[in-house]
């Protein structure tokens, strides 16, 4: 992810702090200041929260090894203001995995509630407001209690993205199959956002980041399954587009700019002899203009780690793998020969001609 922080990685995966967290730091410094707490106090809530999120990291490896025991790896966990997001290679096919794969998340965070419980003296009375805040040394542990306890309540939410959602997907398609258990529980989802936005109004703004967040979430997760379904039993090469324009390594990026104006393309393949050997993109043809590189080979400035595709794979897949990467353009090989290229706009503009033609 762009504008991110990379912290190393745990277990091989790798962990990055996105730039907005700094927001969130940023904005519990100036809300200790406008109380007047002293600097012990708010490097102590600036501790807690990054212990929190701590926590939320642990929380995400849950899901993340429990996943490898599938065979699907996680790239990274991205910690942002409002949470962590493990983005997994791919999601479980089958319920039994996805339901794992959900609760394994809040399961860290009650273990961690229960080894705070049993180590923390218990509180002899019900706590007052004033043991609550501000944050001490006295109630520290407490608190944290008290979050990872709130974080397991928010997560059962039965809403994409947070994991009740998966689970109660994962509980619908024993029965009924993953495209209609994915059906349901975004319609599920997207009402409880309206709910909580519309709380948000009157209470907490806070709530309406959270209901955008799940609406959002909750209908790019169905639209996903559908089209994958859609696609299911389709090959690459049906959705491919075999008239597009491809560059030589020896062209200049002149010729390529040139190549550029006259036509639609944005993303180019440089191939030779029906070999492909590097894309180019409109973003790096700018960056070479900008740096007074006008005669150099494209070769020069092109990308040559390129990921290619087969007349032959599963469509779905290709799609799913656009989906995740971002990547905009994909060469399409037939015997190790370039036989065209593949985007997420021609995929989408596939599945709305076979979805209209179904429907005659």
């Amino acid at each position: 992810m762009k504008w991110s922080l990379n912290l190393g990685r745990i277990a091989g995966i790798k962990i990055l702090v996105h730039w907005t967290f700094l927001i969130l730091i940023g904005w519990i410094v100036f809300s200790e200041m406008r109380r007047g707490s002293d600097m012990a106090t708010t490097l102590l809530s600036v501790a807690f929260v990054l212990t929190i999120f701590a926590c939320v990291v642990l929380h995400e490896l849950g899901h993340s090894l429990t996943a490898q025991r599938f065979g699907i790896d996680t790239k990274m966990i991205t910690l942002l203001p409002i949470g962590g997001v493990a983005s997994l290679e791919r999601m479980p096919k089958k319920p039994k995995q996805e339901l794992l794969i959900a609760i394994a998340g809040p399961a860290v965070n009650v273990v961690i509630a229960l080894i705070l419980y049993l180590v923390l003296p218990p509180l002899r009375e019900l706590p007052s407001e004033d043991f609550l805040t501000p944050i001490s040394p006295a109630n520290f542990l407490y608190l944290l209690l008290f979050v990872n306890l709130m974080l397991v309540f928010f997560n059962a939410i039965p809403a994409f993205p947070m994991d009740g959602g998966r689970v109660l997907r994962a509980l619908l398609a024993f029965k009924l199959g993953r495209v209609r258990a994915t059906q349901i529980a975004a319609n599920l989802g997207q009402l409880l956002a309206m709910f909580f936005m519309f709380i948000g109004f009157f209470y907490n703004p806070f709530l309406i980041l959270i209901g955008i967040f799940v609406f959002f979430g909750a209908h790019s997760e169905n639209i996903m399954v559908q089209h994958l379904d859609f696609l299911r039993g389709h090959r690459v090469r049906e959705g491919m587009m075999t008239n597009f324009v491809a560059l030589s390594p020896a062209d200049t990026v002149r010729d390529a700019l040139g190549k550029l104006l006259q036509g639609s393309e944005h993303e180019f393949v440089v191939e030779q002899q029906g070999q492909v050997i590097g894309t180019l993109t409109r973003a790096q043809l700018i960056e070479a203009v900008k740096n007074d590189q006008m005669q150099k080979p494209v070769a020069n400035i092109m990308t040559t780690e390129v990921r290619t595709f087969d007349v032959h794979d599963k469509l779905s897949e290709a799609y799913a793998e656009l989906q995740k990467t971002k990547v905009p353009l994909y060469p399409v090989l037939e015997n190790g020969q370039l036989a065209g290229v593949i985007n997420l706009d021609n995929i989408t503009e596939f599945i709305m001609i076979k979805s209209a033609l179904a429907q005659h």
